[in-house]
């Protein structure tokens, strides 16, 4: 793991009224439970706060966002330049009629049961995502049949610069787990539509999906949720988790690292992984579907850092 904390990166960096963290450990914030540390940890007070930082930030110093870490993955080197997670000021959640104006911090799930509170349906899908509105938005997230793509109005982002805009779905392009959102912009608020419904019925279909998750994926473990995306042009239609399974990949291990057998298409820390044995294990999964399938997986889970030679 690298050690930052003789570094005199903090001394360029503008003053800010949120919080900044030297050689900041990362592990226990990532649902992974792996990682080294942040260069420097910056959580910034509100949008304002964020906005100055950016721009008085010089470009040369690499800067990272991380949300709830639930489907990310932190090499074991640590994240080298400004590692970005948003306060609670950015997870607040305002009911505006059948609309949501949301934080980019805030829990999907709960945006989910707010829209509950309020008898708001649409958004029930979002308890099903371990994760903040900003990452969900960034990846086009998704379960139970709906996605991000179905309920964003817009999204105000604060970019690398410290500007500040805001984007229609038409600009965020909106596509399979994926947009064209810029690698740079931090969604800092987004705009959500939903329609009047009856609560009890609201309530019964979030609880069909909390029980269906539960009862369908390794959630209890030290995992980072689905690892790779389900291919969008095999022919057969085939799901990651069933090219994984016929790869004979389902409790495949390297190290402490281990292919879930409770749904293959996740990776477990069983005890102390390294996020090397992790990475490792994914990318051998790859190999064996590849070569079994010809299917050439994409990752969804997110890396970043310096891996260990």
């Amino acid at each position: 793991m690298t050690d930052f904390s003789a570094s005199s990166l903090i001394e360029r960096l503008p003053i800010v009224r949120g919080k900044l963290t030297l050689n900041a450990p990362l592990a226990a914030q990532t649902w992974f439970r792996v990682g080294g540390p942040a260069e420097v940890l910056y959580r910034p007070e509100d949008e304002e706060d964020l906005s100055l930082f950016l721009a008085g930030c010089p470009a040369d110093i690499p800067v990272t966002v991380i949300g709830a870490a639930s489907n990310l993955l932190i090499r074991d080197g640590g994240v080298p330049g400004i590692v970005i997670r948003l306060g609670p000021n950015f997870g607040k959640i305002q009911i505006l009629g059948t609309q949501l104006r949301v934080g980019g911090g805030a829990l999907d799930l709960n945006v989910a049961r707010a829209a509950l509170d309020a008898g708001l349906t649409g958004l029930e899908f979002l308890c099903g995502i371990p994760g903040t509105i900003g990452g969900g938005l960034r990846m086009n997230a998704g379960a139970y049949g709906r996605a991000f793509k179905d309920s964003v109005l817009s999204a105000e982002i604060t970019d690398r610069d410290g500007t500040r805009g805001t984007l229609t779905p038409a600009q965020i392009g909106f596509a399979y787990r994926q947009t064209n959102l810029s690698k740079t912009a931090i969604v800092t608020s987004v705009l959500l539509q939903a329609g009047e419904g009856e609560s009890e019925e609201i309530r019964g279909r979030m609880r069909e999906i909390q029980k269906s998750r539960e009862d369908s994926q390794p959630i209890r473990d030290r995992t980072g949720g689905s690892t790779f995306a389900n291919p969008e042009h095999d022919i057969q239609k085939r799901r990651s988790w069933q090219l994984i399974d016929a790869a004979g990949c389902r409790g495949l291990k390297i190290g402490q690292a281990k292919v879930s057998e409770k749904h293959c298409n996740f990776l477990i820390n069983t005890g102390n992984a390294t996020a090397a044995e992790i990475e490792t294990l994914g990318e051998e999964v790859r190999r064996r579907v590849r070569d079994h399938s010809g299917v050439d997986l994409r990752w969804e889970i997110k890396r970043i850092g310096i891996p260990i030679e």
